[in-house]
Parts: structure tokens; C-alpha cells; sequence
């Protein structure tokens, strides 16, 4: 009884939308906690790693904060729409 009033609230097709952008943040928050665990020089899961203490490993930490969105992206104007920000702010 309790499932079919489950079914019947959140299984409609009102509620799709919902479940898109929740599974698209709960993806994002998942491959951040993935990248982070498994990549940043600064995290150290193995007790023999811990041990070494403070790293001066500076060309590990370029390579980890300069990825390859961010170079892509390095010389680009930061904007979402760039032909409707031309569009309103440019006169003719």
C-alpha cells in the first residue's frame, strides 16, 4: 500500500524534471568526489603516502588545478550566450 502511494505521487511525469536536475548535480558531486580522491596531489589515501608528510611537489599540483576545461576555456570571455550578450550590449 505504502509503494503504491509512492507510484502514485512521484512516478508523474510533472516530476521528471526534478529527477533530471538531481541526478545531474548528485553526477557532478560524484565525479568532483571521484576526481579529487583518486587525482589531487594533496590527498593521500595509503598510510605509506601520509607518512611522507608536506610534498613540494609543485609540477603534480599544476597539472592537477590547470586540467585540460580550464585551459580550454583560459582565453575565452566568461560568458553563457556570447551572440545574445552581443545582441544587447553591442548598439548598432
Amino acid at each position: 500500500m505504502a509503494s503504491a502511494g509512492f507510484a502514485k505521487r512521484w512516478l508523474r511525469p510533472e516530476v521528471y524534471p526534478l529527477f533530471a536536475a538531481v541526478g545531474t548535480v548528485v553526477g557532478i558531486c560524484s565525479m568532483q568526489l571521484v576526481r579529487n580522491i583518486c587525482i589531487n596531489p594533496e590527498v593521500r589515501v595509503k598510510k605509506e603516502n601520509r607518512a611522507a608528510g608536506v610534498l613540494d611537489n609543485f609540477e603534480e599540483g599544476e597539472m592537477y588545478s590547470q586540467h585540460a576545461v580550464r585551459k580550454f576555456l583560459r582565453g575565452r570571455r566568461p560568458e553563457v550566450m556570447p551572440s545574445v550578450n552581443k545582441f544587447f550590449s553591442d548598439p548598432n
